[in-house]
């Protein structure tokens, strides 16, 4: 075979085959691009660590410290941790990746998804230097909001060029490529405090920060390799370019159709001069709030409260220090082999039968620790004997591995894959910002929450997990196997609900008939 790989033909609108390769070039760039979902998992992990070492807490936020260690057990068990600026070392990151997304559609855009990711190396590295070196708070925060610009370049650019760059067959999985590093970098992340918080003298958790450089080098020098998707290429109106890496993607010769297909929805997003402001059109409506509402539920299953603040959580449960890092390494390890679990079911079962079964998991077992928590910790005491821990932690993974191979991969993944590309970077964009917002949200609060709610914060998030299942049980449709550009035909006039915001007269912001503008053939432009 052509390129090496399996074949596979997938099916666009109207009975066209376009015949794909699982080429390893596909492989090789997917690999490469998701390391910047190392970097972010690395990111959410290290936090949460080095935020339980005394020595970090001595040196940054002593307030912390002598409730935690100098005045242990005169403050209640659920609010030794609640600090607002230890809640903004690791909000800041997200504030900022919020802000930075907005430039980053743009550079997606208009610069492409390759140079957007080579952007968000230099972010990465420039944060890293900062924090590894940082000798007060405002260094600190300094690295942080550089580190959240990196986030908001990588996860704008990486989530769309998986899905460009793959077949539509095994889109899913590739995709989920970037989540199952994000889940990596966490373990790391996880492993590297329980090794540095041993280190004698204080500054292990300078190695722990620091070593963030490792995947932020990864994502740049990834980013020089790659190659960029024919999708941006044609956008930008390299058609040859485009061509010639399509035809080197898919391992055939074989890709006129599914490069005249490209060349249409090129020419339908060039004539999109606003493409915020298209957002908001009735016809994107369904695309932008599904994206929407991901995000924000995502966020509200409480798994960036658990992975932020793990060690801390577990701290707060009784555990001893070297405990509740080794427990949030047991976490880590479940988040990324569940990871796995996903990107072997993803294209075969489908993306809403693993949201449903997920949103039964994690109502259950956040029940179950609401529960226990509320029989056995208290303010000023904790009965949590050690077969209680155990379960506890038990149950932490149960609920860990449901999220990972449902909501945060498939929160990623459904809006990379529906929006149109002349909405696609702007629709990227919103999606990113909006888990940003609400990630910032969570993390900034849920410290105090944790004082205020004590163990009814478990029982808050499962009250939304239930939400957002009934939400993807009549709202969510299947996207599994449909080709990229054949959304709107085979997905969204599909659906029971969201059809009648679907307008066959008008595309962007041109009126058409049968699919056509004035006669257009895209094959005239070659």
């Amino acid at each position: 075979m052509a390129g090496g790989g399996f074949s596979s033909s997938t099916t666009g609108g109207g009975g066209a085959h376009f015949e794909a390769k699982i080429t390893p070039i596909v492989i090789i760039s997917c690999i490469m691009a998701a390391t910047g979902g190392l970097m972010f998992g690395y990111d959410v992990g290290v936090s949460g660590g080095v935020t339980s070492m005394p020595p970090f807490l001595k040196k940054f936020f002593p307030a912390v410290y002598k409730k935690t260690v100098l005045e242990k057990g005169l403050d209640s068990n659920y609010c030794k941790y609640d600090n607002q600026g230890l809640q903004l070392f690791t909000s800041s990151l997200y504030l900022a990746g919020l802000t930075a997304t907005f430039f980053a559609s743009y550079t997606t855009r208009r610069l492409g998804r390759r140079l957007t990711m080579l952007i968000a190396g230099f972010f990465f590295i420039g944060g890293v230097a900062f924090n590894a070196a940082a000798q007060d708070l405002a260094m600190l925060i300094v690295g942080r909001l550089l580190l959240g610009c990196g986030v908001g370049f990588a996860n704008q650019a990486v989530p769309v060029f998986l899905s460009e760059i793959a077949p539509p067959r095994i889109r899913g999985a590739l995709n989920i490529l970037f989540q199952l590093n994000v889940t990596i970098g966490i373990l790391f992340a996880n492993l590297v405090n329980y090794g540095t918080n041993k280190i004698k003298g204080g500054w292990g958790w300078r190695l722990s920060l620091g070593l963030a450089g490792i995947p932020a080098l990864l994502l740049t020098v990834g980013a020089l390799l790659v190659v960029d998707t024919p999708n941006s290429l044609i956008e930008r109106g390299r058609l040859e370019e485009g061509k010639a890496v399509l035809r080197k993607i898919r391992g055939t010769d074989n890709i006129e159709p599914e490069f005249l297909e490209l060349v249409e929805a090129s020419r339908v997003a060039q004539e999109v001069k606003h493409p915020f402001r298209n957002l908001l059109k009735r016809r994107n409506r369904p695309q932008i709030i599904i994206s929407i509402a991901l995000q924000i539920f995502q966020q509200f299953t409480g798994i960036n409260a658990i992975m932020f603040y793990a060690p801390v959580l577990f701290n707060t449960l009784g555990f001893k220090n070297d405990a509740s890092l080794y427990s949030a390494v047991i976490t880590g390890a479940v988040n990324v082999l569940s990871t796995v679990v996903s990107i072997y079911l993803v294209d075969k079962i489908g993306r809403r039968k693993l949201l449903l079964e997920a949103g039964v998991q994690m109502f259950l077992s956040q029940l179950v620790i609401a529960i226990i928590l509320g029989l056995k910790v208290k303010d000023h005491s904790d009965d949590l004997s050690k077969g209680y821990a155990v379960f506890v932690v038990v149950l932490v993974c149960t609920f860990v591995s449901s999220f990972a191979w449902s909501w945060g991969p498939l929160g990623w993944l459904i809006p990379s894959e529906t929006f149109p590309l002349e909405t696609r970077s702007a629709g990227q964009s919103i999606t990113v910002c909006v888990n940003l917002l609400f990630t910032f949200v969570i993390a900034q609060a849920f410290l105090s929450m944790l004082c205020h709610f004590k163990f009814g914060i478990f029982l808050f998030f499962s009250g939304w997990v239930l939400i957002m299942s009934f939400f993807v049980l009549f709202l969510v449709p299947e996207t599994k196997n449909i080709p990229i550009e054949e959304m709107t035909e085979r997905v969204w006039k599909q659906h029971w609900f969201w059809k009648r915001y679907i307008d066959d007269d008008y595309v962007g912001d041109e009126k058409v008939a049968n699919g056509k503008n004035n006669g257009y053939d895209p094959a005239s432009q070659l």
